[in-house]
């Protein structure tokens, strides 16, 4: 994915089923795969680890000790 100069990872604090803006951008990274997830997109997280996932499979297989 290109990405432009106005595009920014924003970070974030997740909580158990909402995350909240610490520093505005437009996509985070998921901690395995490193994808781009814009956050209009962000479904999978997990508060404990304060990471983001892009698909659910990552998330299951991170959060089982898998990834």
């Amino acid at each position: 994915m290109l990405m432009s100069s106005g595009d920014k990872a924003a970070k974030l604090y997740y909580a158990s089923g909402s995350f909240r803006v610490l520093r505005p951008g437009q996509h985070v990274f998921c901690a395995v795969s490193g994808e781009v997830i814009p956050l209009e997109d962000l479904r999978y997280w997990s508060a404990e680890h304060q990471e983001a996932y892009a698909t659910p499979e990552i998330a299951t297989r991170r959060l089982l000790g898998e990834g």
